[in-house]
C-alpha cells in the first residue's frame, strides 16, 4: 500500500464543512494500520487536513469527515470504509417535575439494598457512554471520576442535557438523606461523553469511547442509546470490548417492537436490556422479545438531573442503569467472572414475569439478591 498517497488523497477530500458526510475507515492488518498511523503522525504538520482524522488503535481505523462515497476509498486503497451514522440515547418519554427525595422504587424492585450489606459494588469502574454527568450534583460528588470528553478533550464531560446524569445517579448516587441512592453507591463512573445536548452522536463517537474504555480498565460499559441500523465497526470494537473481558449493558429500545431491537443492544457480546413498570410487566414502551436478554425497571425512574435536581423518567435507558448498577455489585464479590458468565447468571437468576407479558419464555427481570446467590429463589 502506498501510504504516502492514501494520506495525500484523504488530505485533499477533507471535508472542513461538516456537511458532505464522515466515514470509518479500517485497515485490514496490523501492520498497515501501525505504519499508516507512523506517517499520519509525521505528514500531519505539512497537510494540515490531516488533523481532523482521529484514531482508534483498538478497532484500528481512522475516522474522517470525508465528502466522498465510501466505495471510492475501498476500491482505491482496499481498505474496509462504512458510513459514519448517527446514533441518539434513548431519549425517555414524558419526564415528570421533581419530588422529595428517597430510594427509588427501582432500587428497591430489583432488591439492591438487600444486599448492601455484601457489596455496594466497591470500586467497579463503569465507563457511562453518553451525554457526560452533573460533575457539582450532591448526589454524585464522591461517585464521579474524569472520565473524558469526546467533544472537547480540553474539559471534563459536563453534561448540557440530562440524561447521562440521570443514567449516573440510577447506577451510583449516593445521596444520603438529602439525595438518592443508586444500585451500586461505592461503584465510580467515568462519564464518557461522546453525545451533544440533543443527545446526537456519530457511530465513531461511539468506537473512541469504548476504545477510551478498554484502555482505562474499565469493568462494565453502559450503553443506553441505539439504532435501527448495523454497523460493522461498532459491532468489532464491541467484540474487542468483550474480548478485554468488559462487560457492555445495552439497552434494546423504546419503539413497542415485539421481535427486533436496537443495535447494539442486538449484537450478542451485549446484555441487551428491556423495561419493566412497577406491576411487573414489560412496560407498554419498551421493545421486547427473543433479543432481549433481561428486563429491569424503567418506568417512573426517579434518579439525579441537571442543576442538582432529580427527575423522573421513562426509557430502556433507565431499565439498562439498573443492570449496570446490579452487575457492579456481583463483580466487586466475583471479579473472576467472565461476561458470559455473567449473563448466563442474570438470566439464571431473574424474577419470572406475568404469563402475559409477551417476553420470550424464560427472560425475566433482573434481581439483585438472587444474581449474588447465583441461584434463583426456591
Amino acid at each position: 500500500m502506498d501510504y504516502s498517497r492514501f494520506l495525500q488523497y484523504l488530505n485533499g477530500h477533507m471535508d472542513t464543512s461538516g456537511t458532505s458526510g464522515r466515514q470509518i475507515i479500517r485497515f485490514p492488518h496490523p501492520a498497515q494500520y501501525a505504519e499508516c498511523l507512523r506517517q499520519l503522525h509525521k505528514l500531519r504538520t505539512k497537510m494540515p487536513g490531516l488533523r481532523r482524522v482521529r484514531t482508534s488503535s483498538l478497532l484500528r481505523a481512522f475516522l474522517c469527515p470525508l465528502g466522498l462515497p465510501d466505495r471510492v476509498t475501498h476500491n482505491r486503497f482496499g481498505l474496509f470504509v462504512e458510513e459514519d451514522s448517527i446514533i441518539s440515547v434513548h431519549a425517555p418519554s414524558s419526564p415528570s417535575k421533581d419530588r422529595s427525595p428517597d430510594i427509588p422504587w427501582g432500587v428497591k424492585r430489583i432488591e439492591a439494598p438487600d444486599v448492601w450489606p455484601l457489596s455496594t459494588g466497591q470500586q467497579i469502574r463503569i465507563g457511562v457512554i453518553d451525554t457526560g454527568a452533573d460533575y457539582g450534583h450532591p448526589d454524585l460528588r464522591s461517585s464521579l471520576a474524569r472520565g473524558i470528553n469526546l467533544l472537547n478533550r480540553f474539559t471534563l464531560p459536563h453534561d448540557d442535557n440530562g440524561h447521562g446524569t440521570h443514567i449516573a445517579g440510577t447506577i451510583a448516587a449516593s445521596g444520603g438523606s438529602q439525595g438518592i441512592i443508586g444500585v451500586a453507591p461505592r461503584s465510580l463512573i467515568f462519564p464518557v461523553k461522546a453525545f451533544d445536548h440533543n443527545g446526537s452522536a456519530y457511530v465513531s463517537d461511539i468506537i473512541l469511547g469504548i476504545d477510551w474504555c478498554v484502555r482505562n480498565h474499565m469493568n462494565i460499559v453502559n450503553m443506553s442509546f441505539g439504532m435501527r441500523t448495523k454497523s460493522v465497526s461498532l459491532q468489532n470494537i464491541i467484540h474487542k470490548a468483550h474480548e478485554a473481558n468488559i462487560v457492555v449493558v445495552a439497552s434494546s429500545g423504546n419503539d413497542k417492537k415485539n421481535r427486533a431491537i436496537d443495535y447494539p443492544a442486538r449484537y450478542p457480546q451485549t446484555i441487551s436490556v428491556g423495561a419493566t413498570g412497577k406491576d411487573g410487566r414489560v412496560a407498554p414502551f419498551s421493545n421486547r422479545g427473543p433479543y432481549i436478554d433481561i428486563y429491569a425497571p424503567g418506568e417512573k425512574i426517579y434518579s439525579s438531573w441537571l442543576g442538582g435536581g432529580h427527575r423522573e423518567m421513562n426509557g430502556t435507558s433507565m431499565a439498562t442503569s439498573h443492570v449496570s448498577g446490579a452487575i457492579a455489585l456481583l463483580l466487586a464479590l466475583k471479579p473472576e467472572l467472565t461476561p458470559d458468565q455473567i449473563k448466563r447468571r442474570l438470566r439464571r437468576t431473574a424474577r419470572p414475569l406475568p404469563a402475559n407479558s409477551r417476553a420470550k419464555p424464560g427472560t425475566g427481570e433482573a434481581n439483585a439478591a438472587r444474581l449474588l446467590r447465583g441461584k434463583p429463589k426456591r
